[in-house]
């Protein structure tokens, strides 16, 4: 049976370049968002995201069938999901105990600016932060192990940081993995042209402008009081 890794994300965090960076290794699937189309028919049907009707055309919007599939790709030996934890609010996570679990999120001012680019007005649920703090505290309730992943950090040492995380997996970490050819990979979904284009310009893990101060409109400083609560908390769990 394959390992799966699921990446629990929150949107605009360089998990699009985890994904890649997974997929340079051998052995190993990697799946783009595999609940959006669930999400968007489900969970939050009236949001209105870009390219919709062709994620929903693209995907299963059925929870349990998606499900399955996941679990039924054993053609290799690795299966790296890259997942938005919002996609999935209100689901039942008993799934995810025989799973890999990795958290990963960022500054809230970073993400509120890089999100409100592409989605105006984003609201707490469509930031994530609220539910990754709820799922960790369920990881903990369940005693399903995970591990927390900053953005920041692993953009400061990549290297470092993909060890940890392959240590916790029990997978060999590969130097491959820090870098990856530039522009899209057949995994990616249909939204990609949407919301990649930074990483179809990379080749590797980059800190782009980390010292800069980011101003954030005012009608944002409430939704970043919020988000920022959650990711405190979440941060000393």
């Amino acid at each position: 049976m394959s390992k799966i890794i699921c990446l629990w994300a929150s949107p605009r965090n360089i998990s699009t370049a985890m994904m890649y960076s997974f997929a340079q290794i051998k052995e190993t699937i990697v799946v783009d968002e595999p609940f959006y189309a669930y999400y968007l028919n489900n969970v939050n049907p009236n949001t209105l995201h870009p390219g919709k009707k062709d994620i929903l055309k693209s995907q299963s919007s059925n929870f349990k069938k998606v499900l399955q599939e996941l679990n039924e790709l054993n053609t290799k030996e690795l299966i790296f999901i890259k997942n938005m934890t919002h996609h999935l609010d209100r689901q039942n996570i008993d799934f995810t105990k025989n799973w890999i679990n990795i958290i990963l999120t960022r500054s809230p001012k970073r993400s509120i600016a890089s999100f409100s680019k592409v989605i105006k007005n984003p609201t707490l649920q469509d930031l994530g932060y609220k539910l990754q703090y709820e799922l960790a505290k369920e990881f903990q309730k369940n005693k399903i192990e995970f591990y927390l992943l900053k953005a920041e950090d692993l953009l400061m040492n990549p290297e470092k940081h993909l060890k940890k995380i392959c240590d916790f997996s029990k997978i060999k970490f590969s130097k491959k993995m820090l870098s990856w050819p530039k522009g899209g990979i057949s995994e990616d979904g249909v939204w990609a042209k949407y919301w990649y284009e930074n990483v179809h310009n990379s080749t590797e893990f980059k800190e782009s402008n980390s010292q800069e101060e980011i101003q954030l409109p005012v009608k944002y400083n409430s939704l970043l009081k919020e988000a920022s609560f959650y990711y405190d908390a979440l941060k000393n769990i």
